[in-house]
């Protein structure tokens, strides 16, 4: 009786030492392997040397020519505003229809508002507690922009204007500027542009 006990006893205290050695918890003494479990492997770490290369570094440079998956975009102007002779995209490429227009208005009234108010004179709540004051898309030098340059500025920012490329995407974005337009043909507007039918509701 008593050596089976102590059997048990020995064969408890072996369990615990193997599971010791195999524990995740930090520790100071050098860890016992008993299965690798692939913690344990040959691999380079960063700015490892190796005698592989010429070079002699591990860390290797991308391929020449190589783009990153997320940075591919077949159609670079829809995607830049930046046309293939360097010239910004004349024209909005997304069609003018109500739904891109409500898509654009939506857009605006979330990102753009904030400091162009929702006319777009540049007095909105931001630059009320600034020393800046945002741009008047009203202005003639604004008006005179090309759908791709707004585009652009709305992607990359512009001096004080940050870029939203990563809060908005390039199809909201073309829907801004189509927005943007409609701002700017009510600003610069006459009764004469109102249907006839129309112009007596008008005040």
């Amino acid at each position: 009786m008593q050596t089976r006990r102590t059997a048990q006893l020995l064969l408890i205290a072996a369990a615990g030492l193997t599971l010791g050695a195999c524990s995740n918890f930090p520790s100071r003494q050098t860890q016992v392997w008993v299965w690798d479990d692939m913690k344990k492997q040959d691999k380079y770490k960063p700015q490892m040397s190796s005698a592989f290369f010429s070079d002699g570094r591990a860390s290797r440079g991308p391929v020449e020519g190589a783009l990153a998956q997320e940075h591919y975009r077949a159609d670079e102007p829809y995607f830049t505003g930046v046309a293939a002779d360097g010239n910004y995209v004349a024209r909005n490429p997304e069609p003018l229809t109500k739904e891109v227009l409500l898509r654009g208005q939506n857009k605006f009234n979330v990102y753009c508002s904030p400091c162009h108010d929702r006319t777009g004179s540049g007095r909105g709540i931001v630059p009320a507690k600034a020393t800046w004051i945002p741009g008047n898309m009203h202005d003639d030098r604004v008006v005179n922009f090309v759908d791709g340059e707004i585009f652009h500025v709305i992607t990359m920012g512009r001096r004080s204007m940050p870029g939203y490329r990563f809060q908005i995407q390039e199809k909201d974005r073309w829907a801004i500027v189509a927005y943007v337009r409609a701002l700017q043909r009510a600003g610069h507007g006459s009764m004469a542009d109102v249907p006839v039918e129309l112009q007596a509701k008008v005040r």
